[in-house]
C-alpha cells in the first residue's frame, strides 16, 4: 500500500480511535508526526505518547484522553493543507479555530507550532490541521 499523505493517516487514526473510545492507538512514527502529537498533548487533547522502537521501524503510541463520563477530549480534527492543495498563511493571516476555542497547527521555519505560538513569534507557514 502506497501512502500519499501520512499526516492525514495520523489524523484519521486518532479520530477513528477516539470515536471508538479506544485507550491507545498505534501509528507509524516520523519526526513531523511526533511534533503534531506533542502539540496535541500540550494542548490537552491526548494524555501522553511514546515512541516504540521495533528494530528498524518506529511506532508512535498515543494514549487518548477522555473525561470521567467517557466524553472525548478531542471532538474534531481536520486536515487543511493536502498534498494536492497546499494551504499557507502569512503571519498576520494565521486562522483561528472556532473563535479561539480550537487549535490550528502550523508548520513554520521554526518547526511545528500552534497558531497562537506562530502569531506570537511573528511567523506564517503551512496550515497542517485544525483541532477542536
Amino acid at each position: 500500500m502506497v501512502m500519499t499523505d501520512p499526516i492525514a493517516d495520523l489524523l484519521t487514526r486518532i479520530r477513528n480511535a477516539s470515536r471508538a473510545q479506544k485507550e491507545t492507538v498505534d501509528i507509524p512514527a516520523s519526526n513531523m508526526k511526533n511534533e503534531i502529537v506533542r502539540i496535541l498533548k500540550e494542548e490537552g487533547y491526548v494524555n501522553d505518547f511514546e515512541v516504540l522502537e521495533d528494530g528498524v521501524h518506529k511506532t508512535l503510541r498515543v494514549d487518548l484522553k477522555y473525561s470521567q463520563k467517557r466524553d472525548r477530549a478531542l471532538m474534531g480534527i481536520k486536515r487543511i493543507s493536502k498534498p494536492g492543495l497546499r494551504v499557507y498563511a502569512k503571519k498576520d493571516e494565521v486562522p483561528r479555530v472556532l473563535g479561539g476555542l480550537g487549535v490550528a497547527i502550523i508548520s513554520t521555519s521554526k518547526g511545528i507550532l500552534t497558531g497562537k505560538q506562530a502569531v506570537r513569534h511573528g511567523l506564517g507557514g503551512e496550515v497542517v490541521c485544525f483541532v477542536w
